[in-house]
């Protein structure tokens, strides 16, 4: 496939050499999330620069946006399992019109879901429409978030079409299954495959074949503007004595080990804990939290707008993060940059942004070691916890900004838009 020559202005900003914007396609499983703003503010830095860019997800968040900025993404993307016409028209028209292609992408949608049929009638009729509509709208690569299902969906459409594709990696659930998700086959097939952390890269190195090694990239996740620079001023450290965790209430959170050590330091000092996050297990948490008679202690917010996180870190101590499974959380990232030290497990990308100049890193699955740190940060005076705090605001500053981020991603992006 030809290389469309591409332009840059002295502003950053990037343009075809026959003047017209660069086109790319987003694609994810569910879009959009309020767990999933890092790919809102990546697509936004993108735009900035000059991209057009189409969003495209499997589904259709079930969550109900209070901030306007999700509800209006959520209208700019399209669902491609809400088009079942479409999906029905794509793969007659495949069929029809290049059933060579078809029936190769047929063959691989098979493999890709364990040999499961409905599965690979879902995936292979939803990269029927996203190759439709790409072509439909002239674009050639599409970038997708998460090596998981829609990572299959635009290697399949890649097969329909003459489009590439790449993809960020996360973890940690492309790497619980990276066999299960082929992620060798993928990766080798992709354009170049991004990893969120020098951690991620290593893990996806560890399943690639040594001659893709070189396609895989870092480009780190960003924290939103509205934490890197707020309106309004960022409050003082507090006096008393909280803490706030951001998290799905879901197993490898490690929020029952929290709880634990909540009830450990309670028992000898005052302490309370906001929870800000839903999920699978809340009804397992509250009990827990009942049985340990934590009720005046912890405190269940659900999810929150990134104005009510803002509120909620400004009046923390430190932000607590006990998972036993990540990627590299942007929560961390938007905590240190409100100025909040950070108590976190040294696990996956965490101790390439958090050590003991901003936070304390403690080993994952230690209830003895979290209630310690609970113990430091609750012991350490304002100064010094603002000092963590300022440490941290600067390195996030220098690692995860949005327009730094989309600058790397632009020029692995150029070479096949």
């Amino acid at each position: 496939m030809p290389v469309r020559p591409v332009l840059r202005h002295n502003s950053g900003m990037t343009i075809d050499r026959d003047g017209a914007a660069p086109r790319v396609a987003y694609l994810t499983n569910v879009y959009p999330k309020i767990s999933h703003s890092f790919i809102r503010t990546e697509i936004a830095a993108l735009e900035r620069r000059g991209y057009s860019v189409s969003r495209f997800t499997v589904r259709r968040a079930q969550e109900r946006f209070d901030d306007p900025e999700d509800r209006a993404e959520a209208e700019r993307t399209t669902a491609l399992l809400e088009d079942r016409a479409g999906l029905i028209g794509a793969v007659l028209a495949c069929l029809a019109v290049q059933p060579h292609r078809a029936v190769g992408a047929w063959r691989l949608a098979w493999r890709s879901s364990g040999r499961r049929m409905i599965t690979a009638c879902a995936y292979f009729a939803e990269a029927a429409l996203l190759a439709r509509r790409l072509r439909l709208e002239g674009i050639r690569h599409v970038h997708v978030h998460f090596g998981t299902n829609p990572a299959t969906v635009a290697r399949l459409a890649s097969r329909l079409a003459s489009v590439t594709y790449s993809f960020t990696v996360h973890g940690p659930d492309e790497f619980d299954d990276p066999r299960g998700l082929d992620l060798p086959g993928k990766i080798a097939e992709a354009a170049f495959v991004v990893g969120i952390s020098r951690f991620g890269r290593g893990q996806l190195m560890r399943w690639a074949a040594l001659p893709d090694w070189g396609r895989i990239q870092v480009v780190p996740c960003a924290a939103s503007p509205r934490f890197l620079a707020p309106e309004g001023p960022l409050a003082d450290m507090p006096e008393r004595p909280h803490f706030l965790c951001i998290a799905r209430l879901s197993a490898q959170k490690g929020l029952p080990l929290l709880i634990e050590a909540a009830a450990m330091v309670a028992a000898r000092r005052p302490i309370t804990l906001d929870i800000i996050g839903d999920g699978e297990d809340r009804a397992a948490i509250e009990r827990q939290i009942a049985q340990a008679g934590l009720d005046g202690v912890i405190s269940l917010r659900g999810w929150a707008t990134p104005e009510a996180i803002r509120a909620a870190l400004n009046d923390a101590r430190a932000l607590v993060v006990p998972s036993f499974a990540e990627g590299l959380p942007v929560v961390i990232m938007e905590a240190m940059a409100c100025r909040r030290p950070v108590i976190a497990t040294a696990i996956a990308g965490i101790p390439e942004l958090v050590d003991r100049s901003a936070g304390w890193l403690v080993p994952s699955g230690s209830v003895e070691a979290l209630a310690a740190a609970l113990d430091a940060a609750l012991d350490a005076s304002r100064r010094e916890l603002a000092a963590k705090g300022e440490q941290g605001h600067q390195r996030v500053l220098e690692r995860h900004d949005p327009e730094r981020s989309a600058t790397r991603l632009s020029t692995l992006l150029a070479p096949f838009l």
